[in-house]
């Protein structure tokens, strides 16, 4: 007996009917698709994000003041002065993520031709963050001394102007890739369990023995059960692009940044 695209067809027809009767998988499909695809994209991020900073100044020069303000949102904190022997207890308290220590005659040092030592004191525990942001604080410094000594922007000290344009995700969130790459795991995971759990509800409800002497082939019977649960993912996965990345994650996001919500369309038309 061979294949038949009609019965493949009526019994996938059938498939999204006993889908539809379930309310468990439904719960599931809607769950996965929506609520944990927004937990997930918020729960850990990557990028350094108003960090908790301290500094011991210890100079009390202009150098040292320009340094602190340099240290700016959106990926800090407004810095805030500390006492050296405050340090510890800080750290230990989980107050501040960076810990700047400025050591005295820091301006003189650095107009004398010597090389005074800056100690970043980093909370490793948060992991990106420590990493991304110490970096990021090293630019920082980098770049307010080379101003201070030279009076002179970073720019200028090159043969050529080197312009950084970030595309299709120019604030570099992790939220966009960690959606995105959540709703291709919901796929995977749920081809499998859908799939196995048709069969399952079938043995279950007597009726794998009724299709079974019916005039199709196993293969009938799997074909249907692979389109009808493919189809459903694929809609639930296309929605979830659209409503849940394009669209929540997109909402929030802009009112983090107190910026007016846009239509998904024209987001897309930005990114362009």
């Amino acid at each position: 007996m061979r294949s038949s695209p009609a019965n493949i067809l009526r019994l996938g027809i059938k498939e999204l009917r006993s889908l539809k009767n379930d309310p468990v998988l439904v719960f599931l499909i809607l769950w996965a698709f929506t609520f944990l695809i927004y937990s997930i994209a918020n729960a850990e991020k990557f990028e350094v994000e108003r960090a908790s900073v301290a500094i011991v100044d210890e100079d009390r020069s202009v150098l040292s003041r320009r340094i602190g303000d340099a240290i700016q949102p959106p990926f800090f904190q407004p810095p805030v002065e500390i006492d050296a022997t405050a340090v510890d207890r800080a750290m230990n308290r989980g107050r501040y993520v960076f810990v700047l220590e400025i050591p005295g005659d820091f301006e003189a040092d650095i107009l004398a031709g010597r090389k005074p030592t800056l100690q970043l004191s980093v909370d490793a525990t948060a992991m990106s963050q420590a990493g991304n942001g110490a970096v990021f604080l090293q630019d920082i410094l980098a770049r307010e001394l080379r101003r201070y000594v030279q009076n002179s922007d970073e720019g200028s000290l090159l043969p050529v102007d080197l312009v950084i344009r970030t595309k299709f995700n120019p604030n570099t969130a992790s939220v966009w890739y960690s959606s995105v790459m959540q709703v291709i795991n919901n796929i995977t995971m749920l081809s499998v369990i859908l799939c196995g759990a048709a069969l399952i509800r079938e043995r279950e409800q007597g009726t794998i023995e009724h299709l079974l002497v019916m005039p199709v082939t196993p293969t009938d019977i799997m074909l249907s059960k692979i389109w009808a649960n493919g189809l459903v993912i694929v809609a639930a996965a296309l929605m979830s692009f659209a409503v849940v990345v394009g669209g929540l994650l997109l909402a929030v996001g802009m009112l983090r940044e107190r910026r007016p919500v846009a239509g998904f369309g024209a987001r897309l038309a930005e990114l362009r």
